[in-house]
């Protein structure tokens, strides 16, 4: 009996990426449901990606870092530029407290760019998206709620000489402001947007360092001095560490809530981000807890806020140890 040509039929197969691509969602279950529950990056629930950064790359800044998170790298540059108290349309009074001086007077002036082609949802010359500005607005919350800023180091203080010499001499005021512009640029983009620009943020503040400024009554006009040794540190009164954690759930309207599983995933890629509808970011300085923002969903009970706080007061720890 002749054999058959035909060859034999062949298994269907298709490269794991391909499968991560055609089915995100039941991609990241597969992994999650491993015991230990494992994700598609190799790390646990918990693990964050360990960030690299780099200070002082731009020479025409203040202060610049440039921050890499896994895939996403931000650089933030921060530039001094002054702001005359007589500009000022609505001065506000002197008994004003510090805090609201800077947010009165809009001291801090964060930017967040994502069209540069960080990635395929942020090509370079579209218009702003609406994640770029609610970044920005978080990011101006959180540098004015955490008073992270001291406002004295923004002052430029002016002394009027005595007419006489028997006169009182007179009080210092305040002739002019250093105002803050904090621009930052996403190269890549992969997940936690947030952390990524905060830890940037701070990395670049901790290191600029702002010129000597007086005023010159003749010339009614501020004037640095040119002189490296007469810069000055910015002080900076908190160190605010946020963490970022995902959530992926199982559940569905043919399902009963009981039935479905859910995991919390710290520091997300854009894969997971993009099959999670429920999100937590906690704030932390030293002991204290800033602030908890949660966003989407149900399914995160005090139990999961409980540790995902723990987490960010251990991520604090390393965050710290990395900052120059």
């Amino acid at each position: 009996m002749a054999a058959d040509p035909s060859p034999a039929p062949t298994s269907l197969s298709f490269p794991r990426s391909t499968f991560a691509k055609l089915t995100p969602g039941p991609f990241l279950h597969a992994h999650l449901k491993q015991n230990p529950p494992i994700r598609p990056s190799g790390r646990s629930l918990t693990q964050s990606r360990e960030p690299q950064i780099t200070t002082g790359s731009l020479t025409h800044s203040h202060g610049s870092a440039v921050v890499r998170l896994g895939d996403t790298t931000v650089v933030c540059s921060v530039q001094g530029e002054i702001l005359k108290a007589a500009d000022v349309p609505s001065p506000p009074s002197a008994d004003a407290d510090d805090g609201d001086l800077l947010e009165t007077l809009g001291l801090l002036v964060p930017n967040v760019e994502l069209s540069t082609g960080c990635s395929p949802a942020h090509l370079p010359g579209n218009p702003p998206s609406s994640l770029a500005q609610s970044l920005s607005w978080r990011i101006r919350t959180l540098l004015y709620g955490s008073e992270l800023v001291n406002p004295e180091d923004l002052n430029i203080m002016y002394t009027a000489p005595p007419i006489d010499e028997e006169d009182e001499t007179p009080l210092p005021e305040i002739k002019a402001f250093w105002t803050l512009y904090l621009d930052i640029l996403f190269i890549s983009l992969d997940g936690n947007p947030f952390d990524a620009a905060w830890l940037a943020i701070m990395a670049a503040l901790r290191t600029t360092r702002l010129p000597r400024a007086s005023w010159d009554a003749d010339r009614e006009a501020v004037i640095c001095s040119p002189a490296q040794e007469d810069y000055s540190w910015l002080t900076l009164r908190a160190t605010p560490v946020t963490s970022t954690f995902a959530v992926f759930s199982t559940a569905s309207p043919l399902k009963q809530r009981s039935e479905a599983e859910s995991w919390v995933l710290a520091d997300p890629d854009t894969s997971e981000e993009d099959v999670c509808r429920e999100a937590v970011t906690v704030v932390v300085d030293g002991k204290k807890v800033l602030g908890i923002e949660k966003a989407g969903g149900r399914v995160v009970g005090k139990e999961a806020v409980r540790e995902c706080v723990k987490l960010t007061f251990g991520r604090r720890k390393e965050v710290n140890a990395i900052l120059p």
